[in-house]
């Protein structure tokens, strides 16, 4: 019967799913209905010796650290080793336009009606609908069925413009730092709040990369998870830096970053003992960060996402240098990034302006 005949999944040959991981991903059989159609990238992390499986049924390529050292050569010093960092390695070998990463610890979650959350569906509406930087609308994303703009809302904004980030967020085990997982161990974060939002121009937040989505045309150069884990000074701060980079870059580009929907349910808590000698530098560096990335402006030069990343990575040396030399180490590894990026991704380098152009001035 022709109404047995699933219909084609959103995107199947426009976006790959990107998975870092440790441990068998027994995890992909909750996953199956919704990420079977699609194409996987498993970042493996840890020792390349060890074998890891994935169901049958599921079409991926996995890479372990050799792989990594095979395709970069020298530059494969800018991806982290031993953190979940590594999955940036997936962005850069990708040849879709679309993107969407997950934890190997999250589930599929339900809605307050107990129907299953499809996230990767959610996240696809996100990434296909507008923005809106520039204004805030009450009623939140106005392009969603049943809404619309508010009454004072400007005209000329109305058409919004290309979303670059889907940020979604998470049921149960809350993304909390070492300190509050510590005061608040038994919390659970039971709120399903049914929205999607643009964050402002202007505005940074904390972008964790458990539940994420974005446009690898778009923004993909700044999808950086930074110098993390093994040999490094910081952890848990590579989903963080990577957001407060590409808010800085979307800003000037005028491109938009959404946040709310989709939720899925974080099974496992990390160790928050742990968790704090990762964070410990992160904890007071953060106080110093967010501040420069705040007052970060690049200049109409930059037209391209590389050329933007370039510029950020300069600044990044000449003011966060002085707080330690790990941000010295940092801003040369953003530089090989971007030259290993341009390597794999030929056609997306220097020539690639983003079409909405430097945001004007609002």
């Amino acid at each position: 019967m022709a109404s047995s005949v699933p219909s084609t999944p959103l995107l199947k040959d426009e976006l790959d799913i990107v998975i870092p991981t440790i441990r068998n991903l027994d995890f992909l059989e909750m996953w199956r209905p919704y990420f079977q159609p699609y194409h996987l990238i498993i970042v493996q992390d840890g020792d390349p010796s060890r074998t890891i499986k994935v169901p049958d049924g599921f079409d991926y390529e996995l890479y372990n650290r050799n792989d990594i050292n095979r395709i970069l050569g020298p530059k494969a010093s800018c991806i982290s080793f031993k953190d979940s960092a590594c999955r940036c390695f997936g962005y850069m070998v990708s040849k879709k336009k679309y993107i969407f990463t997950i934890d190997d610890d999250c589930f599929v979650a339900k809605d307050p009606s107990g129907k299953e959350i499809n996230a990767l569906a959610q996240h696809i509406k996100n990434l296909l609908s507008p923005s809106t930087p520039f204004f805030f609308n009450t009623l939140y994303d106005p392009y969603r069925e049943g809404t619309d703009f508010v009454r004072g809302y400007p005209f000329s904004l109305r058409e919004g413009v290309s979303t670059a980030v889907s940020h979604g967020l998470w049921l149960n085990i809350p993304d909390y730092d070492a300190p509050t997982q510590l005061v608040k161990p038994m919390e659970r974060n039971t709120r399903y709040v049914d929205a999607v939002l643009t964050i402002p121009k202007g505005t940074l937040f904390p972008m964790c990369g458990m539940n994420l989505a974005f446009d690898r045309e778009l923004i993909g150069p700044a999808m950086y998870f930074g110098l993390m884990g093994d040999g490094q000074p910081i952890g848990r701060y590579d989903d963080m830096w990577a957001g407060w980079c590409t808010k800085v870059i979307c800003d000037h580009l005028g491109l938009g970053v959404k946040t709310g929907l989709p939720y899925i349910w974080h099974s496992k808590a990390s160790n928050p003992f742990v968790n704090l000698k990762k964070e410990y530098n992160g904890i007071f560096w953060q106080e110093e960060l967010i501040p420069f990335f705040q007052s970060a402006t690049l200049t109409k030069d930059c037209t391209t996402v590389q050329k933007c990343y370039i510029e950020l990575s300069k600044q990044v040396k000449a003011k966060l240098g002085k707080i330690d030399p790990y941000f010295n180490k940092l801003s040369e590894a953003m530089v090989t990034w971007i030259e290993a990026w341009d390597e794999l991704n030929p056609s997306s380098s220097a020539s690639a302006e983003v079409a909405n152009g430097p945001a004007k001035a609002k």
